[in-house]
């Protein structure tokens, strides 16, 4: 798979053509060590494992060279629910959070982006406002069945399909039948499928009472529903030989499965979540439904078994599930936690919050680069991105160890709410660089220079 970069209304900015950055830590190579970066043209033509004083840019010694964030699952709801979040407002936030690339899901924007003609229209609205390079995912619904090589061709990443009811009546489940028809045509043409893996006779028979307790909310996610779901996926995929990627895998319980999938040679790639991973729902206080996603954040010793299996492999990748909504949506019932928005806006804060969490599980910062850059990058085909290597794209952030705590009023996507509110990090993304152009991420506006990805199958 490859992918090619059409530009933004907006050209590069100022930078200089060439320049050199030099830095005593630096994420490479699996590691972190001094590295001098050559970059020409918006690309990295030159590396070497050493620093240089006479570097044009010179990284702080207590900060840390980053390649940028790869997120592979965003919702930014242009057109349509621009009210929700928007193409300006979502990769900004993006930008100032170290991530430098984003894929973009096919809903909630009106149409979803189910057809090449819905494509074209999510192009046209993205237009000028990118702040960061943006791909665009496709969806698999039961209207779109036998017509998803005309989408794959005009250059979408891949498709999503959910197995319960996604929330938004214009992209409907795919039953079991339908699942093994879109795993069969994807097979077909070597695409790629993602599932949202819940299974909905297990929820419909859930309690689900009005509530603003989380624990009623929890109840009626129960983990059986990702089991059940998941092994409805893993025997299609037997079946029909497509790939397949596990979307936001929220119960512990699943790694079982995924283990004997990846363990049988089946193309099986699985992701998490910030939030699954930093947030436990013994913390979370009722009414509070800005925790609110489906699946849930689950319980303490779950999410410690979400760990292991990430860095055993079971989960290939961490990205935010960015899926922001209006305060009315979101508070919708007064904080009950039946009737509000699901979702967790987390695409600014979800680089900071995985680097902060890596020394309390021992781990180095090289390990969330591979799990929140490297990876999105080679599990999505996406070029050029994804690490500080000669050939790849500029895309570089500066992790500082200075503390901040979250303020959902000063994030940058369009509506104030977060999980993260009140969280305190022991670091700060506090520079950005996209193919070699600085995006200042403590200005008040973030230059719209993002391009496309349209990825050449």
């Amino acid at each position: 798979m490859a992918d090619s970069l059409s530009p933004s209304s907006a050209p590069l900015s100022e930078s200089p053509a060439r320049f050199t950055v030099s830095a005593a830590r630096a994420v490479h190579q699996g590691a972190v060590g001094p590295v001098t970066l050559t970059v020409e043209n918006g690309v990295i033509t030159g590396l070497k494992d050493a620093e240089t004083p006479g570097a044009d840019i010179l990284i702080d010694p207590g900060d840390v060279l980053l390649p940028g964030g790869v997120d592979s699952h965003v919702h930014l709801n242009e057109p349509g629910r621009t009210e929700w979040e928007g193409f300006a407002t979502g990769t900004r936030a993006a930008a100032t959070g170290g991530v430098t690339t984003v894929l973009d899901m096919p809903l909630n924007s009106i149409p979803p982006t189910v057809s090449a003609t819905a494509l074209a229209t999510k192009r046209a609205a993205a237009a000028g406002q990118l702040s960061v390079d943006l791909g665009y995912w496709g969806g698999a619904i039961p209207e779109s069945l036998g017509h998803l090589e005309e989408l794959w061709q005009a250059g979408v990443v891949g498709f999503k399909c959910f197995t319960l009811p996604s929330g938004v009546d214009e992209f409907p489940p795919l039953d079991a039948a339908q699942l093994k028809r879109a795993m069969t045509e994807i097979a077909g043409f070597g695409g790629l499928l993602i599932v949202h893996a819940e299974d909905a006779h297990i929820i419909d028979a859930a309690p689900s009472p009005h509530s603003r307790a989380y624990s009623d909310f929890l109840l009626s996610r129960p983990d059986e529903a990702e089991l059940a779901a998941i092994t409805l996926v893993i025997d299609t995929m037997r079946e029909t030989g497509a790939r397949v990627h596990l979307l936001h895998l929220s119960s512990a319980r699943g790694l079982e499965l995924v283990a004997a999938a990846k363990a049988e040679g089946l193309p099986l790639t699985v992701e998490s979540c910030p939030h699954y991973l930093c947030l436990a729902a013994e913390d979370i206080p009722d009414g509070t439904p800005e925790y609110k996603c489906c699946p849930p954040i689950r319980d303490q010793g779950n999410q410690d078994a979400l760990w292991q299996g990430l860095i055993e492999g079971l989960i290939d990748i961490v990205v935010t599930d960015h899926s922001p909504t209006t305060r009315d949506n979101k508070y919708s019932g007064g904080g009950d936690l039946s009737t509000a928005w699901g979702g967790v806006a987390g695409v600014q804060v979800g680089y900071t919050a995985m680097l902060d969490a890596a020394a309390r599980h021992g781990l180095g910062l090289e390990r969330i680069v591979e799990w929140m850059s490297e990876g999105p990058a080679r599990i999505m085909g996406v070029r050029g991105k994804g690490g500080i290597a000669v050939g790849k794209d500029a895309d570089l952030a500066v992790w500082s160890p200075v503390p901040q705590t979250i303020d959902a009023a000063r994030l940058r996507h369009r509506n104030p709410i977060s999980a993260w509110h009140g969280h305190t990090f022991d670091g700060t993304i506090t520079d950005v660089w996209l193919r070699g152009t600085h995006l200042e991420p403590g200005r008040d506006e973030v230059p719209p220079i993002g391009r496309e990805i349209i990825f050449e199958h």
